[in-house]
């Protein structure tokens, strides 16, 4: 005996089953939904506050230095060196962006120029032979990464100042809100 064929009817959703697909939400709430997804695996890292703190201050060290694509390479391997979380030195690089960018390290040449005594010259004006050209160059690099050292050791220090205690009240809030559910 053949069992019979399905029909080839489509099936009417009922009433209960269209209450239980989701409602498009807006652009807003989806984002908003993102960055609490974030912000709770931020919280359930499972690192000491002074090793993400240490990640995230390498990673701002890393990211004030104008090596486009090596920034975060470079804050992973600071972040080992330093036994700082590698996650939180790859998410501090991001303080160079495309919007930032230019005010960082316009900021950071004129650090550097002011440190070398530099205050009067200005880079760029003569450039009518090939030596002049490479001398500038020399000038405006040096100056640039001096300006992005010094600026990236105060500002690396500063975010562990900064970060340290935010990591620790956070995780603190946290464990007050969820405290029969492990972080």
């Amino acid at each position: 005996m053949v069992p019979p064929l399905p029909s080839s009817k489509p099936l009417e959703p009922s009433a209960s089953s269209a209450a239980a697909v989701p409602r498009s939400h807006s652009w807003v709430e989806r984002w908003r939904r993102r960055f609490r997804y974030l912000y709770l695996r931020f919280l359930r890292l499972r690192a000491h506050p002074t090793e993400l703190a240490r990640g995230l201050a390498v990673g701002v060290f890393a990211g004030l230095f104008p090596l486009f694509g090596l920034q975060t390479i470079i804050g992973i391997v600071l972040a080992s060196v330093v036994r700082g979380n590698k996650l939180m030195a790859a998410a501090g690089t991001w303080v160079s962006n495309p919007f930032t960018y230019v005010p960082i390290y316009t900021f950071n040449y004129q650090v550097g120029r002011w440190l070398l005594g530099r205050h009067d010259s200005q880079p760029f004006t003569d450039v009518e032979s090939l030596k002049t050209l490479l001398e500038t160059g020399a000038d405006v690099t040096g100056a640039l990464f001096l300006g992005c050292c010094v600026v990236g050791i105060l500002c690396s220090a500063l975010s562990y100042a900064i970060g340290l205690p935010i990591i620790r009240h956070l995780r603190h809030r946290y464990r007050q809100l969820h405290r029969d559910r492990p972080l």
